[in-house]
């Protein structure tokens, strides 16, 4: 993780304001088939700014944020000013700093594929209490399922500077051997944001994989970007349609 831990730095506030959060569902789905209740110690890695902390706070658990990157971590610190049962912890998911079996249930939300899948496993196994619960969350960006979601699709992959290296699709690929032997377990849920002009800029600026307002690329993407709005927009908005995907299962010491 370490060689991306400063790509969100400068899009700290950007990531905070303009990306989607986690269903409700989610815990839900966590209560029903993996037995989840408020008295579960959970571990957020690569926290970031708060999104999927958030949703196990409201259930009621003590969530240790575990975020290497500082401002990111700086604004989940803010936002959860007063929460007794968030604790954040300057660390990563290949080194979280907690202790030997301490958590009952660890999650990433939206940062799987930043991960170095072999040092994260076996950090993951250490700090797991026996029987415990791996779960992998991310926001998948439909791609083609609207005239919208078709064009920006075709943005990101003539200006994103390495759009196709990190996608989440890749990182799905290694979900299999990340949790083997045992089996992981996938479920889906929709997910939607709705912008207008200045929202679905600030949405584009929050890509680690988008040029910043230096690069020479940024200014033609951004009028492309507003051209893309003006043919799509319906009432002064346009929609982001997602699915979230939520990987979970047991994580067995490898002999």
């Amino acid at each position: 993780m370490s060689q991306s831990v400063n790509r969100f730095t400068s899009r700290v506030e950007a990531y905070a304001k303009y990306r989607p959060g986690y269903p409700v569902e989610i815990v839900d789905l966590l209560q029903r088939e993996c037995g989840l209740t408020p008295d579960w110690i959970v571990a957020d890695i690569g926290s970031g700014t708060g999104k999927l902390t958030e949703v196990f706070l409201q259930n009621g658990n003590v969530v240790f944020g575990v975020e290497p990157n500082g401002p990111m971590r700086g604004v989940a610190e803010n936002l959860f000013t007063g929460e007794p049962n968030f604790l954040s912890i300057d660390g990563s998911a290949e080194s979280t700093t907690l202790s030997d079996s301490s958590v009952d249930l660890i999650a990433a939300g939206q940062a799987f594929h930043w991960f170095d899948p072999v040092k994260t496993r076996d950090e993951w196994v250490r700090i797991l209490k026996p029987a415990g619960w791996a779960v992998l969350v991310w926001n998948e960006r439909e791609l083609q399922t609207t005239p919208f979601l078709n064009d920006y699709e075709h943005l990101m992959l003539e200006f994103g500077t390495d759009y196709k290296d990190v996608r989440h699709e890749n990182a799905e690929a290694g979900i299999e051997g990340f949790f083997a032997p045992d089996k992981f377990r996938l479920r889906s849920f929709p997910n939607k944001q709705v912008f207008d002009y200045d929202g679905l800029n600030g949405r584009v600026r929050s890509s680690s994989y988008t040029p910043e307002p230096d690069h020479p690329n940024f200014d033609p993407m951004m009028r492309q970007l507003k051209t893309i709005f003006d043919k799509h927009q319906k009432n002064g908005y346009v929609n982001f349609d997602y699915e979230t995907k939520v990987f979970y299962g047991h994580l067995s010491t490898i002999s």
